[in-house]
């Protein structure tokens, strides 16, 4: 195995997820394009991919650049739905990084004729 699909393959999203102390007091928005997101259909096994893209107001976190990288080629080898993805991926960002803001959206490619776009907003939903 080399030693990029080791890295992807032990990611602990518990231990390896890096978050760094926000040292800004003032609010300013970090966006960040993730364009190869890929995970495999819970139904049929087929490849989905997708472009996610995250937009957040830290508070007192940020998220390590190579650990968001890194969380996000984990899920190349698991079955999950693109409703299920987003909402993974939101809710444990959420949960680490304890923004003042943040938006997901998961703009998955077409297949089989149906173009999924997933997103989720802080400031649209009920917590």
């Amino acid at each position: 195995m080399k030693y990029g699909e080791k890295e992807i393959v032990e990611f602990d999203v518990e231990k390896d997820l890096e978050i760094w102390p926000n040292e800004h007091k003032k609010d300013y928005l970090i966006k960040i394009t993730l364009p190869e997101f890929m995970s495999l259909c819970p139904r049929s096994g087929y490849p989905d991919f997708a472009t996610i893209y995250l937009e957040y107001i830290p508070n007192e976190w940020v998220v390590e650049l190579k650990a968001i990288k890194l969380y996000i080629n984990s899920f190349m080898n698991k079955h999950i739905s693109h409703e299920g993805a987003a909402n993974e991926i939101y809710d444990l960002l959420d949960e680490k990084l304890k923004p003042k803001y943040m938006k997901i959206v998961a703009d998955f490619n077409p297949r089989g004729n149906v173009h999924t776009v997933i997103e989720i907003d802080s400031e649209k939903i009920n917590k």
